[in-house]
């Protein structure tokens, strides 16, 4: 029994949703998302909510997957999404100039980042790094592409990382006894 998926959404004013076989369409203030369904499920509307309907007990586990993806469609239509990143570093910073975000890490070359639609990215004080959009996947691949770049290092910390993120800081080696 999936508890996930029984639950209804919610839909808020200015949602617009059309349902087709395998596929929910929700179209908003922040833009417009398609979600493809998992076979097995398929979703109606009632008083103003979605409800996510399976149509065999075999197929429970995509139930709860399919109300999440659209419930985050609907999410993200509405309010957007958004991630933020750190970089910590003597000389590391970024910039955006139209679609291309610029990254300089410390290798012997700017990295350039070119901004895909529906995603914006701002850069406060050339250390902080948002990424805003209305697709939750596309907007968490985008920031662990960019924090792919220069991952955290163990030993001196520097290099992108999530704000808030934990570090776990390595000692290192002794000195000659």
């Amino acid at each position: 029994m999936s508890r996930v998926g029984n639950k209804p959404i919610a839909l808020p004013k200015g949602v617009k949703v059309k349902i087709e076989p395998g596929a929910v369409m929700v179209e908003g203030p922040k833009g417009k998302l398609e979600t493809r369904l998992p076979a097995g499920v398929r979703f109606e509307q009632r008083d103003g909510t979605l409800v996510a309907i399976r149509e065999r007990d075999e197929d429970a586990a995509l139930h709860g997957l399919a109300r999440s993806l659209v419930a985050n469609a609907v999410a993200g239509v509405t309010t957007g999404f958004s991630k933020e990143l750190e970089i910590v570093g003597i000389g590391y910073r970024a910039s955006v100039t139209g679609r291309i975000a610029t990254f300089v890490l410390g290798f012997s070359h700017p990295i350039d980042v070119v901004i895909p639609p529906g995603i914006d990215i701002t850069v406060d004080k050339q250390t902080r790094v948002v990424i805003a959009g209305a697709d939750k996947g596309l907007v968490g691949q985008m920031a662990a592409g960019i924090r792919a770049l220069r991952p955290p290092d163990p030993y001196k910390n520097k290099g992108i990382r999530y704000v808030g993120e934990v570090l776990k800081k390595k000692v290192g080696k002794t000195g000659a006894k």
